[in-house]
């Protein structure tokens, strides 16, 4: 036998896949097939020290990275460290690492990273403003390469959720609330992350939250039990699906069901993982999705973050034990558990006689088929010595540049003397009174003043307000509930508009209620995550925004409170429809005349 000769089978890469899963199958302990049902976050910054007893004594090889990147090297340091504990361990299964977003502006743990090293985009309601399915694959392509050279092989998202429900906090990391514009975009985005045809230059998508973490009651989040309800008072489950099955017809590999139950529907009111009507007959059976089905983090036991317990997110089966959850979950259909570890859990059941371990190889011969196609077996390892010139490349930051630009949505721009305000002339100095920008951010042009009154013009950046549920680490994180601003901060906002012409840049995580800001701002416009440099292009004229709403703004919180949970463009009389956008050479009336959809 030559060196190079496999010794097993499923070490072969000319053999077809299922040959080598079975074979690789046939050799595994019932340990390691646990270990492989498991999917767990990985701190970054502890080094590999976890991973010792995640990988060598629990058999895990899936890991979502918690925390942002210093630099690309360093990453690809890490996970090639990973590798060798794995290849060093049993069979010698590689790991796939994971990672939610991290190339836009939200840093939260349960969530998204800061971008860090890569390059940085908007949130894809940037990408829905914009509405360019071109657009969204040359990011998805962007991020692949930049994914791949530091070892990352799956991508929590897309998050194809339809943000029917204002003041949910997941909403700025949609595609907005028209089901047919993330039905649309969807596909490009699987497209660029998977290649045409997977394979070992593709990234997995899986795509969340099925089926459809929009409709949340009164907008709270599912991460928390006060947020568990997941309710259809306008009967409109099924809008909430379009871009699910767009996400299967484009291919996409796995699928993350929500932490939501369903209430007043047909459906069990048990939590979307736990939910065999959802996951077997609608997932599996009515829509034809084959891949692997993982949970959420953190559905059957209790976890700690920071020293804090948060309870399992076991919605509507909080009396099971862990186990009974766990295979009340396999029996809906789930192939893998986010955020856990527990195979000990797994493998006291099969030994007790109540769970199968064929039931296990159902799972884990969709879950070793990923890791053949991406070819981890014959190329676990990645160049970490070029990562650093593979990931944040000039090209990259640029396309992520010219599509903040892009994204931003022009809403009013009013006439001082029979001319739009914007775009700013430069030719002569200009005093300005700032807020959330600095004098560097600014430019040479203007020059800040302490006062509006000392002002010839006011720009201020905002943020769409929100209110933080209990006192909790994570919660603090999810920003959530009112989206107007308080009754003394519209005055001192309103106030500063009539005393010096004030455009005012804010950023719509979530649909703001903004009435008297949109009436007495001399230029209104909305980001969806950009850099100050973006803002000043706009402002002067250098880039021109594209953006279109992608949701409407309410004009009250009454109208909020009144609208119904799952059903779009359902408040009253909004101050902006969805796809209101301005170019900046069009004047606009104020937004009290209102825009059509």
């Amino acid at each position: 036998m030559t060196p190079n000769t496999p010794r097993f089978p499923f070490q072969d890469a000319a053999l077809p896949v299922a040959r080598r899963v079975a074979d690789l199958l046939s050799r595994l302990s019932l340990e390691d097939k646990a270990g492989l049902m498991f999917h767990d976050i990985l701190p970054y910054a502890a080094g590999t020290g976890p991973a010792h007893e995640l990988i060598g004594k629990r058999r895990l090889n899936h890991f979502n990275i918690l925390g942002a990147a210093l630099n690309a090297r360093d990453l690809a340091e890490w996970h090639n460290s990973l590798q060798e504990i794995a290849l060093a361990t049993g069979p010698g299964i590689p790991v796939t690492l994971s990672t939610d977003p991290r190339h836009a502006y939200t840093d939260n743990p349960g969530a998204a990273a800061f971008a860090g090293p890569f390059s940085q985009w908007p949130e894809a309601l940037g990408f829905a403003a914009v509405g360019d399915p071109g657009a969204v694959e040359e990011f998805a392509d962007i991020a692949r390469q930049e994914y791949l050279a530091v070892g990352i092989r799956s991508a929590l998202h897309p998050q194809v959720d339809v943000f029917t429900e204002p003041r949910w906090s997941r909403g700025g990391m949609t595609f907005g609330e028209s089901a047919e514009m993330a039905a649309t975009l969807v596909g490009a985005y699987v497209r660029g992350f998977q290649t045409e045809a997977f394979g070992p230059a593709s990234v997995s998508t899986m795509t969340k939250h099925f089926p459809g973490g929009g409709p949340q009651l009164n907008g709270e989040d599912p991460h928390f039990s006060y947020g568990r309800e997941q309710v259809y008072p306008g009967g409109n489950f099924d809008y909430h699906l379009l871009p699910f099955r767009a996400a299967i017809a484009a291919g996409s590999r796995q699928m993350m069901p929500y932490y939501g139950m369903p209430v007043g529907t047909a459906h069990e009111e048990v939590g979307f993982a736990f939910n065999k009507g959802i996951l077997t007959d609608l997932l599996r059976t009515e829509l034809g999705f084959q891949g692997v089905v993982c949970t959420d983090w953190g559905i059957l036991t209790d976890g700690e973050i920071l020293g804090r317990v948060f309870p399992a997110r076991a919605w509507g089966v909080e009396h099971l034990t862990p186990e009974q959850r766990m295979l009340k979950a396999l029996d809906a259909g789930v192939d893998q558990f986010g955020g856990e570890h527990c195979v000990e859990v797994m493998v006291a059941a099969v030994r007790a006689g109540r769970l199968s371990e064929e039931r296990l190889d159902t799972s884990v011969r969709k879950i070793l088929a990923e890791k053949f196609l991406l070819g981890l077996f014959e190329n676990p390892f990645v160049d970490a010595a070029a990562a650093d010139s593979a990931v944040g490349t000039p090209e990259f930051k640029a396309a992520g540049r010219a599509m903040q630009r892009r994204s931003y949505t022009l809403l009013t721009n009013q006439e001082f003397d029979g001319v739009p305000i914007l775009p700013l002339s430069t030719a002569e100095p200009i005093n300005v009174y700032a807020e959330g920008i600095s004098a560097e951010d600014l430019g040479p042009a203007f020059c800040v003043v302490a006062t509006a009154e000392q002002a010839d013009l006011a720009i201020l950046r905002l943020q769409t307000p929100f209110e933080i549920r209990g006192t909790g680490f994570l919660e603090s994180f999810f920003h959530c509930g009112n989206l107007a601003f308080a009754p003394q901060e519209v005055e001192r906002l309103t106030a500063i508009c009539r005393t010096v012409p004030t455009i005012i840049d804010i950023n719509l995580e979530r649909p703001a209620v903004i009435p008297e800001l949109a009436e007495h701002a001399a230029a209104l416009l909305a980001n969806f995550g950009s850099d100050a440099d973006a803002l000043m292009d706009v402002l002067t004229g250098q880039a021109m925004p594209e953006g279109k709403l992608p949701f409407d703004l309410p004009r009250s919180m009454a109208a909020v409170e009144a609208s119904r949970e799952d059903v779009p463009f359902d408040t009253e009389n909004p101050v902006f429809r969805y796809g209101h956008g301005l170019s900046l050479t069009t004047a606009a009336p104020t937004a009290t005349s209102g825009a059509t959809r």
